[in-house]
């Protein structure tokens, strides 16, 4: 038994979605409750989430994947990754921090130089540069593709 249920998210539960991804620190925007899969206690506690996000008319990007801290290294993000990439038409893309890079690889995600990437990825990628030398930080942002 896995003391979880995954499934697609019910609208009740948009408040949990935006709360877990605000507690992870990941990107806040986009949160569209009816694109999700959930990971759900039998609590009703929503443990980790995903969703495949549209860019425009040709762009779908794997996106908001979180799993709550106390629920970390289960395979969680892993179940819900496969789920999502099962049900999405290709090419689909995401964005991830490098030291995620290699995790994506195993499902066949590569990265991209910026030349390749939609113009979309290519202003984030940018942006993410000027922040990154703000911020001071090491990590590379890494846009990858699944064909």
């Amino acid at each position: 038994m896995t003391g979880y249920e995954v499934r697609p998210a019910a609208k009740s539960e948009s408040a949990q979605i935006r709360d877990l991804i605000n507690l992870v620190g990941i990107n806040p925007t986009g949160l569209d409750w009816r694109r999700f899969l959930v990971a759900v206690k039998p609590s009703g506690e929503i443990i980790a989430c995903g969703q495949v996000k549209p860019h425009g008319a040709d762009i779908l990007e794997l996106a908001s994947i979180a799993v709550h801290p106390d629920h970390r290294g289960r395979g969680i993000a892993r179940e819900i990754i496969a789920r999502l990439l099962r049900e999405s038409p290709r090419p689909l893309y995401l964005m991830c921090l490098e030291h995620n890079g290699p995790m994506y690889e195993k499902f066949g995600f590569r990265a991209l130089e910026l030349e390749e990437m939609p113009r979309y990825f290519q202003r984030i990628k940018k942006l993410f540069a000027v922040a990154k030398a703000v911020r001071r930080m090491d990590e590379e942002l890494w846009v990858m593709k699944l064909e």
